[in-house]
């Protein structure tokens, strides 16, 4: 996925709200990395997570991040400026620099979903794994991401102009991709949220504000964006407002 300079700058607050918190705990967790390892992170985005990876690992390990957006390699080359263990590389997922059989783990956040061919970069990540390594992927399931509130005409319109992944519902067939790259020991974990409110600094306000941007680049009236809005803060303030995501965490490990 490409973003520009201001959805890259959104993301990254995203990562950084409370929701984008928990996941890289779910993802640290799973992951229960050793001093010494090299760990790569496919879709860094704007370097949260390898900055943590690299605290995990130490100075004899190395934390890797790839992702496709130079505006996101650049902040994350800027968030990690001090740490002596890491290494961005501007590429996409099918076609990483890193040698073969090098890295204990690779993590993908995000990411699968926007790419076109999951199975040549499950392919391509599983090659750079040592045996009995580990892979952990957090994707969406898209078809249960959002506002509730508005009505439903017009919110199922902003809603469709938002679902742009190519793979909605990824986690309902990344098991049997895994099976077929020759991954054991597949299991899955749901990370949930439901929000009943939205401050300026929240997960679903940031949301709400990626929502307006594409409706605008799609020649969605203002009036018609408006109105959303205006339903949007009518339902909270009745309590009739709720907003939810599913993440669903998946792992395996290689041969």
């Amino acid at each position: 996925m490409q973003f520009d300079n201001k959805i890259g700058s959104i993301q990254q607050i995203l990562t950084a709200t409370n929701v984008g918190i928990l996941r890289r705990q779910a993802i640290l967790k799973e992951l229960n990395l050793k001093k010494g390892q090299t760990i790569i992170d496919i879709g860094c985005g704007g370097g949260h997570l390898v900055e943590e990876i690299s605290m995990c690992v130490g100075y004899m390990g190395k934390a890797i991040g790839v992702d496709p957006s130079e505006f996101q390699i650049k902040t994350a080359k800027e968030r990690c400026k001090n740490l002596s263990n890491v290494q961005f590389i501007c590429s996409n997922a099918n076609d990483i620099n890193v040698e073969i059989n090098s890295c204990d783990a690779v993590t993908f956040t995000q990411t699968l979903e926007y790419i076109d061919d999951v199975d040549e970069a499950l392919c391509s990540a599983k090659r750079l794994q040592k045996p009995m390594s580990i892979f952990v992927n957090v994707s969406t399931l898209w078809d249960f991401f959002g506002f509730h509130g508005p009505e439903k005409k017009l919110n199922d319109m902003m809603h469709e102009i938002y679902r742009s992944q190519k793979h909605r519902m990824l986690p309902t067939k990344l098991n049997g991709k895994l099976e077929k790259q020759g991954y054991k020991n597949i299991k899955t974990l749901e990370i949930p949220f439901f929000i009943t409110n939205k401050d300026e600094n929240s997960f679903p306000k940031y949301h709400e504000i990626l929502m307006i941007n594409a409706a605008i680049k799609k020649g969605v009236s203002q009036d018609l964006i408006q109105k959303w809005q205006d339903q949007l803060q009518e339902s909270e303030k009745k309590g009739s407002f709720a907003f939810t995501v599913i993440s669903v965490l998946t792992s395996a490990f290689s041969k």
